[in-house]
């Protein structure tokens, strides 16, 4: 495909502008360029067709199934991103949360954040929420910044560290650092979960906290979270639940009610907006009963005669500049509202069910990672497969020549040749029975025909990329 600069041609032009009816002024010399910008001559047409061609070699939800693991690649209902396009909602300055003097003109949008936080602390057990925090990660920082603010508080200053699971979500040891405690990790037992010996033993009186991903990366609910959660308060630490995987669980169970005492959603994983490529994202918390008046702010609080602002008591205050990525937020409340309670319950179940059925049918042609069932998404190792010369990447790569977004592979990092796939709870049976059927053709392929794996993919726009170069290279754009 030519770059647009080779279809210039010069001379060609997409609009042309009117004689001026006004008179002509001319900006500061040492503002104006010394020579005209270097810009594609084309016609109006031609560059509706570059665009549109380079967006059909793109792929996304809308386009085929996706099942990244760890990663809730759902499709949303469109009625979500109709509630977010209204004018109301999508012109709104975020300025106008920045003064008292607009109150009168944001009341919807005060009144929808108030709901909004409401509705995510009921479906999580907590008591309260903030809609603040703009991206998973940055939720965490922010529950890891409300457990430093509470043991400040309490004169707890030996409290440094916090204990990770070599299960849980990748970027909690950066979020629990940045927050300024050292990171004590753990490993997981031969089953998958929590080893639960090792984390007696490294829970000293200087723990803080705990971060647990549950159910974890593994796929798996960590059976011991209540004699966890147990254990950590009794020694005054706090749990904090990362919600990366809440899509399992939703309306089934709460983390408040398992013992956490923090947690952060993923309001583009669990309840609306595909996410991917770094966003867009929004990462609101909820608290417990002993970190309320932590809680960031300022906050959306009823008052007489409508919605105001109040900052709560001992407020670790702004992490954001305003409410978050306000637009997700309105997806997610049009998502809860469409749903309901009864249908955030057949979310999980047939997300649940949707992981057993590929684990089911894919369990004798890759091997499981780890015995029993999993929950929203399952995990094989690609070990058999590499013995034969073809690794989970190779996999990874032949499923873009039948049409499918590659797994996640090699995440989580304690399982060797992994290959995690999550198919979430909006694909039908017919779309999960094409995709197990490409995979067992590959395992196949595998045995006959491995080179051919190795070469993968031939028929995509650009075949296999240099991924350490991606990785490590910062300018390693296409101009």
């Amino acid at each position: 495909m030519q770059l647009i600069y080779e279809k210039s041609k010069p001379g060609r032009r997409a609009i042309t502008l009117d004689a001026l009816d006004v008179p002509q002024s001319s900006l500061p010399a040492d503002l104006c360029r010394k020579e005209d910008a270097a810009l594609p001559e084309m016609a109006e047409i031609d560059v509706v067709r570059h665009f549109t061609h380079l967006s059909q070699r793109n792929v996304g939800i809308d386009d085929t199934f996706y099942p990244l693991g760890s990663c809730t690649m759902k499709y949303n209902p469109k009625i979500a991103e109709v509630a977010a396009a209204e004018p109301g909602m999508a012109r709104l300055h975020p300025h106008f949360s920045s003064s008292s003097v607009y109150e009168g003109n944001v009341q919807g949008a005060y009144a929808l954040i108030y709901e909004l936080e409401r509705q995510l602390a009921e479906v999580a057990g907590m008591k309260a929420a903030s809609l603040q925090p703009i991206a998973g990660a940055h939720g965490e920082l922010t529950g890891t910044l409300l457990m430093a603010a509470y043991h400040k508080d309490k004169g707890n200053a030996h409290k440094d560290t916090i204990i990770i699971p070599d299960n849980a979500h990748g970027t909690n040891p950066a979020s629990a650092v940045m927050a300024g405690f050292k990171v004590v990790e753990i490993p997981s037992d031969v089953d998958g979960t929590i080893h639960l010996d090792t984390f007696e033993k490294a829970l000293t009186d200087n723990v803080a906290g705990i971060m647990m991903t549950c159910p974890n990366t593994h796929g798996l609910f960590e059976k011991d979270v209540a004699r966890i959660a147990a254990l950590a308060h009794s020694k005054d630490a706090l749990l904090y639940y990362d919600g990366a995987n809440l899509n399992a669980i939703v309306g089934q169970c709460r983390p408040g009610d398992l013992g956490f005492d923090v947690m952060h959603y993923n309001l583009h994983k669990t309840f609306a907006t595909p996410h991917g490529m770094g966003g867009p994202g929004c990462g609101p918390v909820g608290v417990g009963e002993r970190l309320l008046p932590y809680l960031p702010g300022p906050r959306v609080v009823k008052a007489e005669g409508g919605f105001t602002l109040a900052a709560p008591e001992k407020s670790i205050g702004r992490v954001a500049a305003f409410f978050g990525n306000f637009l997700i937020a309105v997806r997610a409340y049009a998502y809860l509202r469409h749903y309901g309670d009864a249908g955030l319950k057949e979310v999980s179940r047939n997300a649940v069910l949707n992981a057993n059925y590929i684990y089911a049918k894919l369990k004798h042609a890759y091997k499981p990672a780890f015995p029993g069932n999993f929950m929203h998404e399952c995990i094989f190792s690609a070990t058999p497969q590499a013995d034969l010369g073809v690794h989970a990447i190779d996999i990874a790569k032949a499923l873009l020549d039948m049409g499918y977004h590659a797994p996640t592979i090699y995440f989580p990092l304690t399982v060797k040749e992994c290959i995690m796939i999550e198919p979430t709870e909006t694909e039908s049976k017919e779309t999960l029975d094409a995709f197990c059927d490409a995979m067992l053709l590959i395992a196949e392929k595998a045995k006959s025909d491995p080179e051919s794996l190795n070469a993968a993919p031939v028929t995509t726009p650009v075949g296999r990329l240099d991924e350490v170069k991606a990785a490590k290279d910062l300018n390693c754009a296409c101009l």
